[in-house]
């Protein structure tokens, strides 16, 4: 890992929230990912679980956390199993986590390697009445493999069938949501690489270049931050390709009187950052994309002021669709007749701004937590408004990472982002 060390009280206070909502007499599993081969003899870098890494840090493949809060020895409450290291694996990819490196990282005290597994959870569930599986609830989620969990469910429901089962997915919803004074600050250290490679691209930008260059200055300054990269596969489309929204391919040349969309975030210890700025190709906004880009910032400017505890999800989107309405209407992009005629289940402001405008932000891009509740408190959200005017080949959007407060709006995490139009054209010409 390129990220400093995390405090282990983390990861400790995250478990207790767990457990706390766990029934009597109830086991929970939590199971690393897979690492996926590509073919021959390669694999993808390995992903950890971001629930495993919730609850106990452990960034390693072939990692399984255990959670028994009433077991009868005390020692096997909560367990992390993990491969055994050798002479071998230390040469070849290096050294595992040795128990000592695992307690110190996750602050569990009792370690067992993975060869261990079987028998100690065998013995444990004769003590236990329910199960919690660890299934995937996203309300994105779109897993179309059979996954380490999946396995694990079904065997486990095969060789006990005599168990409850319970999801841990609904209790993690609840509280990944919700955010540790420590992951807003690891949150934050992202969003800060994120500005650095955004500057460091500014100046750079110029007519001819190439989307895929700007992509490659970006992963320089994560990788040089401590960053292992892009959080998500970045987006960085120029003229036409900024009203295509989920534009991966980066390879189109910038062309002067264009305009930039750049969907880009830097991780930071497995942590996201999200942001969108749509910049000139040429360091200079037409009076005409000026006029859009401001509009769409004052969008996200208002609806960030709606994110306040109690606010709910759909209500906010509903709101935030009125504010754009506004905006659509005095750039003559739709008229008054287009709103009285809208179909309320795809309102007119819908044909130049058809996604959501806010997502959970965390461990995942589009991180766990409740939708369908009054929101809280550190709960962290992006705001995105976008207009897309593929007639003029304009597409421009706006986003932030904001966390709720208590009280007052929302604290901006990328408040030293540059999001002016004069700053950033300063930037460019420098």
């Amino acid at each position: 890992m390129k990220y400093l060390p995390i405090n282990n009280q983390l990861f400790i206070k995250n478990r207790a929230k767990f457990v706390a909502q766990m029934k009597p007499k109830s086991i929970a599993i939590f199971n690393s990912n897979d690492t996926f081969a590509t073919g021959a003899d390669s694999t993808l870098p390995f992903k950890q679980h971001s629930d495993v890494l919730y609850l106990s840090g452990a960034d390693q493949e072939e990692s399984i956390l255990l959670l028994f809060p009433e077991a009868i020895d005390p020692n096997h409450r909560e367990i992390l199993f993990l491969t055994e290291t050798n002479e071998h694996i230390a040469i070849w990819y290096g050294e595992k986590f040795s128990k000592e490196d695992a307690t110190k990282v996750s602050g569990i005290k009792t370690i067992y390697w993975l060869s261990e597994f079987k028998k100690i959870f065998y013995d444990l569930m004769t003590e236990a009445e329910t199960v919690y599986f660890n299934t995937n609830e996203h309300y994105r989620q779109s897993v179309e493999i059979e996954t380490r969990e999946d396995r694990f469910i079904k065997k486990c429901k095969s060789d006990f069938p005599a168990h409850k089962w319970e999801k841990s997915g609904q209790i993690m919803q609840q509280l990944r949501g919700v955010k540790e004074p420590e992951e807003i600050e690891l949150m934050q250290t992202a969003c800060e690489i994120t500005n650095k490679g955004f500057r460091r691209i500014l100046p750079f930008v110029k007519p001819g270049i190439m989307e895929f260059e700007i992509e490659a200055e970006f992963m320089h300054e994560f990788l040089r931050n401590r960053s292992k990269g892009f959080a998500y596969t970045p987006i960085i489309g120029s003229g036409y390709s900024a009203c295509v929204l989920h534009y991966i391919e980066n390879n189109k040349e910038c062309k002067d009187g264009d305009m930039i969309l750049l969907d880009v975030g830097a991780e930071y210890a497995n942590y996201s950052s999200d942001m969108t700025r749509t910049i000139p190709v040429n360091g200079k906004f037409t009076d005409r994309q000026k006029v859009v880009y401001n509009a769409v910032l004052r969008v996200k400017n208002e609806a960030t002021k709606m994110l306040v505890p109690g606010a709910f999800w759909a209500e906010y989107h509903k709101e935030v669709g009125k504010i754009m309405t506004s905006e659509l209407l005095g750039l003559g992009l739709i008229s008054k007749v287009d709103v009285q005629n809208e179909d309320p289940k795809w309102p007119a402001y819908k044909k130049y701004f058809m996604h959501g405008t806010s997502h959970h932000l965390g461990l995942d891009t589009h991180d766990y937590g409740e939708l369908k509740t009054p929101m809280k408190a550190n709960m962290v959200f992006t705001v995105e408004p976008g207009i897309y005017i593929p007639e003029e080949k304009m597409g421009i959007r706006i986003e932030d990472d904001v966390v709720i407060q208590k009280t007052g709006e929302p604290f901006n995490l990328m408040r030293n982002i540059p999001i002016e139009t004069e700053e950033i054209e300063d930037l460019m010409n420098q």
